[in-house]
């Protein structure tokens, strides 16, 4: 589906921004721990950006809805490094209590690509 493309190519420039923002806007000015923190976002904000891209192709070639698979790793990006970005800059732990219900979403989105690629390939 061409929306999970789109999503993947905002969240690819995103992911490349905020760790460049990481890199050179926060070092000095966050501790070490949550310097991490926003690494591990970062990571798992790109990890998920290229599982966008393949939702959308794969749902583009098989000509079979994968709208919940690309739905689940959007809001895992939003839920699980969204919380993380905002905790590492505010240490709020709220937010990281947040941070579980987005992996969640991304093992859902896995599922639901795999069982895709095996019923339909």
């Amino acid at each position: 589906m061409k929306l999970f493309i789109i999503l993947g190519a905002i969240n690819g420039f995103l992911a490349v921004a905020l760790g460049a923002f990481g890199a050179h806007g926060l070092e000095g000015k966050l501790s070490a721990k949550m310097l991490a923190t926003w690494d591990k976002a970062v990571t798992y904000q790109m990890f998920h950006t290229v599982a966008l891209f393949i939702t959308g192709i794969l749902a583009l070639k098989l000509n079979q809805s994968l709208t919940g698979a690309g739905w689940f790793f959007f809001i895992g990006i939003l839920l699980f490094s969204g919380s993380l970005y905002i905790y590492s800059t505010t240490a709020i732990k709220t937010f990281a209590m947040i941070t579980p219900l987005g992996g969640v979403a991304f093992l859902i989105g896995w599922i639901m690509l795999g069982y895709a690629v095996i019923k339909y390939i």
